[in-house]
């Protein structure tokens, strides 16, 4: 029965990118890159099947850690991108690199079903949860549940999935920190050039209406 139930996980379709790198300012002196995860899929595993947050580096090393803890060993987890001391926000090469890294990485950790049923992930990839409020929450220890946190992102509506893609390329013209469009630095405005190179297919939703989640920003 435990092997019917996986096979049919494995025939829905998980599809994840990560993408559009943007610089974030914690104040003067230090800044961190973020990048965008977006989720579309039709798997029974998933309350929403459309969604979109944003989430730095030492967050994947925290769900990396939370994985293979509430797993208790029983999953092999895939590897992160290794964490790089002389890793710069002006380089567009190591930023890109690490940034499929990411993704390598969350394609493999989809493909399991017993790190699928872990409220971490979903609270992770569906919501923008700080790390302490996810772990609160997959612990019981808030007033929301992992469900009612899902669904508290915001909701914006497409009339096709042209449209969604339009707004998915001109989605830096609103944010000031962004990388790829407000920097002057010349060496990242070179990450624009990875954005349309990760840009997904959207086959998934053909021609039919989609819906996109756009969580309302907070800090990472």
């Amino acid at each position: 029965m435990r092997g019917e139930t996986d096979h049919a996980v494995n025939q829905q379709i998980i599809s994840v990118w990560v993408r559009d790198p943007r610089i974030r300012k914690n104040d003067f002196w230090h800044a961190f890159i973020d990048y965008e995860i977006s989720l579309h899929t039709d798997s029974v595993c998933f309350t929403k099947k459309i969604s979109s947050v944003r989430r730095r580096y030492s967050e994947f090393v925290w769900l990396r850690q939370r994985l293979q803890a509430n797993s208790l060993l029983m999953a092999q987890l895939p590897e992160l991108p290794p964490k790089n001391p002389f890793f710069s926000l002006n380089n567009a090469q190591q930023i890109t690199q690490r940034m499929k890294g990411l993704q390598k990485f969350l394609e493999q950790v989809l493909q399991n079903p017993l790190l699928l049923s872990d409220s971490c992930l979903h609270l992770f990839l569906q919501s923008q949860l700080s790390v302490s409020k996810i772990q609160a929450c997959a612990a019981g220890r808030t007033h929301y549940s992992v469900a009612q946190a899902v669904h508290s992102c915001g909701l914006r509506r497409f009339h096709s999935a042209e449209d969604l893609q339009k707004d998915l390329s001109m989605s830096c013209d609103s944010d000031s920190d962004s990388s790829e469009c407000r920097d002057p630095e010349p060496r990242i405005k070179d990450l624009a050039m990875n954005k349309a190179e990760s840009a997904p297919s959207l086959d998934l939703m053909g021609a039919r209406q989609v819906e996109t989640l756009s969580c309302s920003s907070g800090s990472p």
